[in-house]
């Protein structure tokens, strides 16, 4: 039996459903619809289609999650995509704030032989440039549940693990501050600044505030080796 594959619309679907659930949460209609910069009444027909082919279910007034079908496609495209960004930066010289679109335009047409190619001549790296775990073929994946750079409180030290790596001007701000993947963070006290995280990263002889906004993008762990 030959399997159809999938189209570029519904991988599209299954990453953001996929993402939207891994806090555990069922996705809605409304949080589909903008995390594919969609209108909603799109994702109701197309919610219904995935359904029929059993890739999610329906939670009562709550949303979607994947089936296991559905989260067994979904970790296909999330290994494509993470390959696809590491082999930019690290073989065609990519930074790290052009990767996300251009993996993004590949992983729809690249195969699996390509994408097995590239993990072997990478030597099967665990993590992509921005620190997301990569699925491994078997469709296992790192747990990411982890607390943000927002989420730490004065005195706290952090390594950072992981960023956000949609948004390249973000990308761009974090590299200038040296907020990257391995960075080890200490956050300071910092009273009667609203909106702002103020922290020393090592090895930078100036503290340097974060904005809000950038420090949920910044995701992190206890520096055991602190």
């Amino acid at each position: 039996m030959t399997v159809r594959p999938l189209s570029r619309s519904v991988e599209d679907y299954l990453k953001a459903i996929y993402a939207l659930c891994e806090s555990d949460d069922p996705a809605s209609t409304s949080a589909i619809a903008e995390a594919l910069d969609i209108q909603p009444a799109s994702v109701t027909g197309m919610i219904k289609r995935l359904a029929e082919s059993g890739l999610v279910e329906h939670v009562p007034y709550k949303g979607v999650r994947l089936t296991d079908a559905g989260s067994t496609e979904a970790l296909k495209i999330l290994r494509r995509h993470r390959i696809l960004e590491t082999y930019l930066c690290e073989r065609l010289g990519y930074s790290w704030d052009d990767v996300h679109d251009e993996a993004e335009r590949l992983e729809h047409a690249a195969s699996d032989m390509l994408i097995e190619q590239m993990a072997r001549a990478l030597d099967f790296p665990s993590h992509d440039p921005h620190g997301a775990p990569i699925p491994t073929r078997a469709g296992d994946i790192e747990p990411t549940d982890l607390a943000t750079l927002a989420d730490a409180r004065a005195g706290d030290r952090v390594l950072i693990r992981a960023v956000r790596d949609e948004d390249s001007s973000d990308l761009r701000s974090m590299a200038e501050g040296g907020l990257v993947p391995g960075a080890r963070v200490v956050v300071n006290a910092d009273p009667g600044v609203d909106g702002f995280v103020n922290v020393s990263v090592t090895g930078d002889t100036e503290a340097r505030r974060v904005p809000d906004e950038l420090a949920r993008h910044i995701y992190v762990v206890p520096d055991e080796g602190a």
